[in-house]
């Protein structure tokens, strides 16, 4: 099958990030996306208005004739009337992973692996690159804020991918280029545990790599270091050193067995974020950026929609969103938080996602959310899971030592912060906590 060539493309979770990012990829080639999801989002209506054919209801009538090929998403159930259709039908069905990999296959590779921080470091490679005149496709995790668009349609030979552990989807790729951020624990309803999650993703994704792979340096134990370039602030061959925040800026100096680069300015907060510019510098001198190149792309970078997104920030009042939903990642976007603002009480809203991912979290969200000076949680979002008995955000709030913090429904979140004195405020989850963002925006505006 030439995919480049598929006249007609159907989406089953046309509304994913990774999917819509495909389904962008196949409009710029002239095909007829047509899709289904169950719910309307900003994402699709943004999709429809670029002219893909989308429906709402799980209704095999709206199925076009002529579908040439059906891309699926894991997080859809198999057994969903549309999936069986096609199945019935014998019409061409293939994962967004395996399709990624067929397009990858004919491209030079840059591969973004990790449990956190790979979206970030897919948009500032891809961002870095363009700035440098390599202009790579990419295929994003979120909505980059430079490209307005989870989807960069590039003209050289180079495609810049995240390549995500869930449900093993970046074993279909075989990168030139990869870095792995992270390998800690997350998706044991797939892999069962931390071993596995290792062994047969990470690693197992590592053997792939036909070219340069980069690790941050802690992961270091798990590789050959002979065939692994390792990265990280003060740790690594490839790192960044003399970290200081100067006005709102986080400031530092690049070092690898070759070059410095002293004083880059970046304006994302945090370590992390700074770890992850170090991994996208890398990459970049490795493609032939010059340091000017580097330095100018990293000051103009304006991240990821709802990665540590500020959505309200006056000398009164900040607010901040974040995707955050492991508790590593919680602990990074409120460390970053307390080293910008020093002193001001942060009150935070999560929403957990996953019953399976509470069940294997609880004393990690309950330590993390600890961190905030108030809290404010939410139910679970369960997206593709049944409820499991024992399992909801009251065992969090149990195992909290934290005495300022309140179970709420989202709906009472907004009366909630009316009684309130806001300082910093985090949103904090992958759910659909996203839905509060413009009714808190506007009311801290009024």
């Amino acid at each position: 099958m030439n995919i480049d060539q598929l006249k007609k493309v159907y989406f089953v979770g046309i509304g994913g990030i990774g999917m819509s990012a495909l389904a962008r990829y196949f409009k710029g080639l002239g095909a007829e996306v047509h899709g289904y999801d169950k719910t309307e989002t900003t994402l699709t209506k943004k999709l429809a208005a670029e002219g893909m054919h989308i429906h709402y209801d799980e209704d095999v009538s709206q199925i076009p004739t002529g579908v040439d090929l059906v891309i699926w998403t894991p997080a859809v159930p198999k057994e969903h009337a549309e999936l069986q259709y096609f199945l019935q039908h014998n019409i061409p069905l293939k994962k967004r992973a395996e399709v990624l990999g067929i397009i990858s296959q004919n491209r030079r590779t840059v591969a973004l692996a990790g449990t956190h921080g790979k979206t970030t470091t897919s948009a500032l490679t891809a961002h870095l690159l363009q700035a440098g005149g390599v202009e790579a496709t990419a295929f994003l995790g979120g909505i980059a804020q430079n490209f307005q668009s989870n989807f960069v349609n590039g003209q050289s030979d180079w495609v810049v991918v995240e390549a995500d552990e869930y449900d093993r989807s970046f074993l279909h790729l075989h990168p030139e280029i990869a870095v792995i951020t992270s390998m800690d624990a997350d998706h044991l309803d797939i892999y069962g545990d931390a071993a596995a999650v290792h062994d047969t993703g990470f690693l197992a994704f590592a053997k792939q790599v036909h070219g340069t792979l980069y690790v941050q340096h802690s992961w270091m134990p798990y590789f050959n270091p002979t065939k692994v370039r390792s990265y990280g602030v003060d740790g690594g061959d490839y790192r960044t050193e003399n970290l200081r925040v100067e006005d709102g800026y986080f400031v530092f100096d690049y070092k690898n067995p070759t070059q410095v680069i002293d004083n880059l300015k970046f304006p994302m907060p945090g370590h992390h974020n700074v770890e992850n510019a170090t991994a996208a510098i890398s990459i970049a001198l490795q493609l032939g950026l010059s340091p000017e190149a580097i330095r100018a792309g990293l000051l103009d970078f304006k991240g990821i929609k709802r990665r540590f997104e500020f959505i309200v920030r006056t000398e009164k009042t900040v607010y901040i969103d974040d995707y955050a939903h492991h508790p590593t990642e919680l602990r990074a976007a409120i460390g970053a938080a307390k080293a910008l603002f020093p002193g001001r009480k942060i009150t935070g809203i999560f929403q957990p996602h996953l019953y399976t991912r509470t069940r294997d979290f609880l004393d990690g969200f309950a330590a993390a959310l600890d961190e905030l000076d108030e809290v404010l949680l939410l139910d679970i979002y369960p997206a593709r899971e049944l409820p499991i008995s024992g399992i909801s955000s009251e065992r969090i709030l149990e195992k909290m030592s934290n005495v300022n913090k309140k179970l709420l429904h989202k709906a009472e979140v907004l009366n909630e912060l009316k009684k309130q004195d806001v300082e910093i405020l985090l949103t904090l989850g992958a759910g659909d906590i996203d839905t509060l963002v413009e009714p808190v925006r506007e009311w801290l505006r009024g």
